[in-house]
């Protein structure tokens, strides 16, 4: 009698319990496509639990190069947001808005107002380019400045509160953390670079690492010019080798996305070691699989720089 009169009673209290509506739906989460990997981090880090961010670019893909598909264009045509960095990187840009069918779609272009090195400045010395006879192009490279990475998420957080304005405070909250993150790096990159034996980046690849270069008083000299297509000139790798003799380098810089078979031949000739940089745009399938960072990529290349440099 006592376990019946028990039982009869748990379910009693079950039944006074309030229960949520049939038909309540968790939220909905933003949906964001961002173009390139240093911009889906940033809007993971901003959006955190309340918005689902796709990359446009296939793992290993080169963004100097690989141009978007039909299946691209619905993707975009499916989101919330599409973010990306401006025609200097994607000048397919023009053709794949006219080509999407959402009109409510928030586009932000995150170099638009950001104070962009021109192309030739980036290639000076390197040689000819595909990038040389146009002189009002841009070097898009930005979030190898991460100054100017603090003014891109707080973009993706004025994005995110205009398309969500009740998790504004969230948007803000989160960005202004993230901002912090990036300020700590920028300064440990200061403190790491202050003082070098050399100043001189060595890199046996294109002209990635200019903005970078620029923030922490160092020269990169590179073997050609912005687009990674570009042919090194007789000329420039000569340049190259006499200065590893002239400063005393020991190490050549190589990108982990190109072809390191130039700069080990360079390496053998001036006889100096190889070390990688890393340019930010993208991850392999493996780094995908392990949830590489963009922090974490920037640090590894300031271990590299510190040694390459024979910083103190």
């Amino acid at each position: 009698m006592g376990q019946r009169f028990w039982f009869i009673f748990i379910i009693f209290i079950f039944a006074l319990l309030p229960r949520a509506p049939a038909s309540a739906q968790p939220p909905s989460k933003l949906k964001v496509v961002a173009s390139l990997f240093p911009l889906q981090d940033f809007a993971r880090k901003v959006g955190g639990d309340r918005v689902q961010v796709v990359l446009l670019l296939p793992p290993g893909a080169e963004a100097h190069t690989w141009e978007p598909k039909p299946s691209d264009v619905f993707k975009i045509s499916q989101a919330d947001i599409f973010v990306y960095i401006g025609s200097s990187l994607e000048p397919w840009i023009d053709k794949i808005l006219r080509a999407v069918q959402n009109k409510n779609l928030g586009v932000l272009e995150v170099s638009r107002g950001l104070p962009l090195i021109r192309a030739q400045e980036a290639e000076e010395g390197t040689g000819p380019s595909r990038g040389s006879r146009h002189p009002e192009r841009m070097d898009p490279h930005i979030w190898l400045d991460f100054s100017l990475d603090q003014k891109i998420v707080e973009a993706i957080a004025a994005a995110f509160s205009e398309k969500d304005s009740v998790n504004a405070p969230f948007y803000k909250n989160n960005a202004q953390m993230y901002q912090g993150q990036l300020q700590d790096l920028d300064r440990e990159y200061r403190q790491t670079l202050a003082e070098c034996r050399h100043r001189q980046i060595l890199l046996g690849g294109h002209s990635a690492f200019v903005y970078l270069a620029k923030r922490y008083g160092l020269r990169q000299i590179a073997l050609s010019g912005i687009s990674p297509e570009a042919d090194p000139t007789p000329r420039k790798m000569a340049e190259v080798i006499e200065m590893a003799y002239k400063t005393g380098i020991k190490f050549i810089y190589v990108e982990e996305w190109i072809n390191p078979k130039l700069a080990r031949a360079l390496s053998k000739e001036a006889r100096v070691g190889v070390l990688s940089l890393n340019p930010g745009h993208n991850l392999t399938a493996q780094q995908v699989k392990e949830k590489v960072t963009f922090l974490e990529l920037m640090e590894r290349n300031l271990e590299n720089l510190g040694k390459g440099l024979e910083c103190q």
